[in-house]
């Protein structure tokens, strides 16, 4: 239950600091909105590209990891 309501704030987050920049910027409710249903659309699609990308990257620096006593180039 407090994992779907954490998840469910940090969702309301997004939109209210979207709505809030695009009103503030543009001066329009309508933009505003717009942006503020956008913004979760466009982190839903892009996250998980983020993480994969992230995971390769932890995967290439592991391989990279000397072994504990082998010497150290520099």
């Amino acid at each position: 239950m407090i994992t779907a309501a954490r998840t469910t704030s940090q969702i309301l987050v997004h939109m209210g600091v979207a709505f809030a920049v695009m009103y503030v910027v543009t001066g329009s409710v309508a933009f505003g909105g717009l942006a503020a249903l956008l913004e979760p659309v466009c982190n839903v699609i892009v996250m998980p590209l983020h993480e994969r990308l992230w995971a390769r990257i932890a995967a290439r620096v592991a391989q990279r990891q000397p072994l504990p006593g082998a010497a150290v180039r520099l």
